[in-house]
């Protein structure tokens, strides 16, 4: 019953997550608040891990979660939740993209998704920053307003933009560079 639950979960995240990978976040977050399945911290860890490696973050999101639930099964049935809905959409779509091609109808409906995939990413880019920049629990516990700002990654995070805007090097630079300055700060 729990990997068909995981199934169905995860089936909803790829049938409605429009936009990509980031898109998948506020799912994510959502199945992160109603199961145990994983925490919000390890779908930040997961989006570090998975903005470095190949792979969508909701495929990757999907097989960690469904592997910890139920080994490899879970991990291939969290996984065929997630993709499912993508290729039945994607043959429904091919099949009648000729028929539709010009329809006002169609452009109209388009035209509408895109302000909601702008909107799941910049939730998904709101989230990022709350979990990674600021420890809101911590203010809530010790009341102080400056424990709301996590200093280390705040630096981090401003050393990074300058950089990548000043000197422009491969992706994978910054990333091993950032990868090396978190395990620092880890156990600093």
């Amino acid at each position: 019953m729990e990997l068909l639950l995981l199934f169905i979960e995860f089936f909803k995240t790829g049938l409605f997550a429009l936009g990509g990978g980031l898109a998948t976040l506020p799912f994510l977050y959502d199945i992160a608040d109603r199961y145990d399945w994983f925490t919000r911290e390890a779908i930040m860890d997961m989006l570090a891990i998975s903005e470095s490696t190949p792979g969508p973050i909701g495929v990757n999101m999907s097989t960690y979660a469904g592997f910890n639930m139920g080994g490899v099964l879970g991990g291939v049935i969290a996984t065929m939740g997630l993709v499912l809905p993508s290729i039945i959409i994607i043959l429904i779509v091919a099949r009648m993209l000729e028929k539709f091609k010009g329809n006002i109808y169609v452009e109209h409906a388009f035209y509408g998704i895109r302000p909601v995939v702008c909107a799941l990413i910049a939730v998904a880019a709101f989230n990022v920053i709350k979990e990674t920049l600021f420890n809101v629990s911590e203010f809530l516990v010790s009341k102080n307003i400056f424990a709301i700002f996590d200093i280390k990654a705040i630096i981090l995070f401003v050393v990074l933009l300058f950089v990548t805007n000043k000197y422009k090097k491969h992706p994978i630079v910054y990333i091993g560079i950032s990868a090396f300055v978190g395990i620092v700060f880890k156990f600093s």
